[in-house]
Order: structure tokens, then sequence, then C-alpha cells
């Protein structure tokens, strides 16, 4: 198991889109949101990923297909 803190940057075009929720039904990661600032122009969550790295490689790649920037934190 690992864990990776990350802040995830939404575009104003995805922040009302439930990425998050697809995320968990898609991939075996439990997800933590540790902080989150969203308004209507900007988001960003900062979120705690833990599982298996291979998951967690999985799960980043999808983010970013999505369009959200991916800032690793830890």
């Amino acid at each position: 198991m690992g864990i990776r803190i990350l802040r995830l940057v939404y575009p104003p075009a995805l922040i009302s889109k439930p990425i998050l929720y697809q995320l968990i039904k898609r991939f075996q990661v439990e997800v933590n949101i540790r902080e989150a600032h969203i308004t209507l122009e900007e988001g960003w969550l900062e979120v705690e990923l833990n599982g298996e790295t291979k998951e967690l490689n999985r799960a980043v790649r999808f983010l970013e297909e999505k369009g959200i920037e991916v800032i690793h934190q830890d």
C-alpha cells in the first residue's frame, strides 16, 4: 500500500463534474479530502490517496486525462 498527497486543480469547466466520484468508483483507492477551495470560477482539492502503487498511478493518470492538474505534495 502507498500514500500520495495531491493537489487537484480543477479548470472552471470541470468544477461541477463528479470526477472524484468517478475516481472512487473506478479505482481501488481510498480518498481522504484534506482541504478544499471551490468557487464558481476556480477550485482545488488537497487529497490523500491510499492504495496499491499501480492503482495510484492509474488514478493519477485518469485525473490528468480528465483535464485536472495534479500537483504531487509528497
